[in-house]
């Protein structure tokens, strides 16, 4: 189950297809499938789970996730790569006229469905992409991921490049992964990002990960803080406070 402003998503991941199925909180028996070839059965299931919780979906509802101390600065990275799902990666550019200069893109990324975190950032690509097409020359980049781009910096009065506005930096490489860990990256990716199940199948999509080398911190005064990879992997999934 996936949730943004104004509706709930379930994903479904069955041998012959991928279906989603949302509910809109302006009322419970909208259905909306991003495969029009959902069947009556699953569609009945999806019907029976979102009038179950439209309750919880309901805007009166609230639950709300509390980020990590600041001192635990690992917990907090892992917060931030789970909580946030885009980032802004800059690569090397290999396009004229800004040959050899950082080159900064939006990307989609999931480091897994809501609740199980990898750490890991996974994206889906295209070699047609501009960004993608640096990568193939040179796969070292450098990934930004800020809590700004949630609600929680507003609610608190912090402007998007305040310390206290928690963010995060990874150096690492950019590199395509196969059978199951592609397969887990097809489920994080889509459960969290509906849409992409209908991106165009002639694009030769591929998933991808990014090769974390070194992370750095920034959530409160005082600099930024650095973690190794191995205290970022160590460090415990975020907690949920309702």
């Amino acid at each position: 189950m996936r949730r943004w402003p104004g509706k709930t998503c379930f994903y479904f991941d069955t041998p012959d297809r991928i279906s989603v199925c949302c509910l809109y909180s302006v009322s419970p028996t909208v259905l909306r499938t991003l495969n029009p070839k959902m069947s009556a059965v699953l569609r009945a299931a999806c019907v029976l789970l979102l009038g179950l919780l439209w309750a919880s979906v309901s805007p009166s509802s609230s639950c709300r996730v509390r980020i990590p101390p600041h001192d635990q600065v690992a917990r907090v990275a892992r917060f931030i790569a789970h909580t946030c799902d885009w980032a802004s990666m800059a690569t090397i550019s290999t396009h004229k006229p800004v040959v050899g200069q950082p080159f900064s893109n939006a990307f989609s990324v999931s480091d897994g469905p809501e609740g199980s975190s990898t750490g890991v950032p996974y994206m889906y690509l295209t070699r047609m992409e501009i960004s993608v097409q640096d990568l193939e020359v040179n796969p070292e980049a450098s990934l930004s991921m800020s809590l700004a781009q949630t609600d929680y910096c507003k609610q608190q009065g912090f402007d998007p490049q305040s310390p206290l506005c928690a963010h995060i930096i990874l150096s690492g490489s950019v590199v395509e992964v196969n059978g199951t860990e592609a397969g887990f990256a097809k489920k994080a990716l889509f459960s969290r990002h509906p849409e992409m199940i209908d991106w165009p199948s002639d694009h030769n999509w591929f998933f991808a990960k990014f090769n974390i080398t070194q992370v750095w911190v920034l959530d409160y005064f005082g600099g930024v803080k650095t973690v190794t990879p191995e205290e970022y992997f160590q460090a415990k999934p975020y907690r949920k406070h309702h």
